[in-house]
């Protein structure tokens, strides 16, 4: 009988704990951003709570900034760097499997790679990741990529990609692997600041990001 109730109870946690959604919380001196991790795509999931945990991302920066289209950052090479230093080629050493699926829409978690012509698996940096500002999307801009990628985009998703906006042109190539679910407007005051050559910010934007 105890044995049971035992494993009943384990049982239970299990679920309990796989059914956890795991967050972090991006912060900025402009503000901060609470982002879900999908645990749809486990192998981006589970390597950002690695690097977390590790303290990876803390001082690094958003070393390119790019207003109606994304904000990236995840370059170790990016901490402490000169003004004059080129940033965008820095990792951990190692890619990701592509985990691709969920689309690009504004608030997204994507996964910057190296481009099809040497990267034709389309795997992911080990590091560097960007979030989607993007723009509000018209419907027969998304006819055309369904025609281009061989999307089917539900009503659902074409009304947040008309009202709420996004970078569908990256749909089906780039694995996004979560969301922001609170703060929203930061992604606008970051795609707002000046930049200068690779559109990199003129001023320094650094991360932190800690697990919740």
């Amino acid at each position: 009988m105890y044995k049971a109730l035992y494993l009943l109870l384990v049982a239970g946690v299990l679920v309990t704990c796989q059914k956890k959604e795991q967050h972090v919380l991006i912060e900025t001196e402009l503000g901060n951003m609470k982002v879900l991790l999908y645990s749809s795509t486990p192998k981006h999931r589970d390597n950002m709570v690695k690097l977390v945990k590790e303290g990876f991302y803390d001082g690094l920066l958003f070393h390119r900034v790019m207003n109606n289209f994304m904000l990236q950052g995840g370059d170790p090479d990016s901490r402490n760097a000169s003004p004059q230093q080129m940033l965008g080629q820095g990792g951990p050493g190692y890619t990701l499997d592509a985990e691709i699926g969920a689309l690009h829409f504004k608030g997204a978690l994507s996964a910057a790679r190296l481009a099809d012509a040497v990267n034709p698996d389309k795997k992911s940096s080990g590091s560097q990741f960007f979030i989607v500002q993007g723009y509000k999307v018209q419907d027969q801009e998304l006819d055309q990529w369904e025609q281009e990628k061989g999307i089917k985009y539900t009503p659902e998703q074409r009304k947040l990609y008309r009202e709420v906006g996004g970078y569908p042109f990256l749909d089906n190539d780039y694995t996004v692997f979560g969301e922001i679910v609170e703060g929203l407007d930061v992604v606008d005051k970051i795609t707002a600041v000046q930049v200068g050559a690779a559109d990199r910010p003129v001023k320094d934007l650094k991360m932190k990001i800690s697990l919740l």
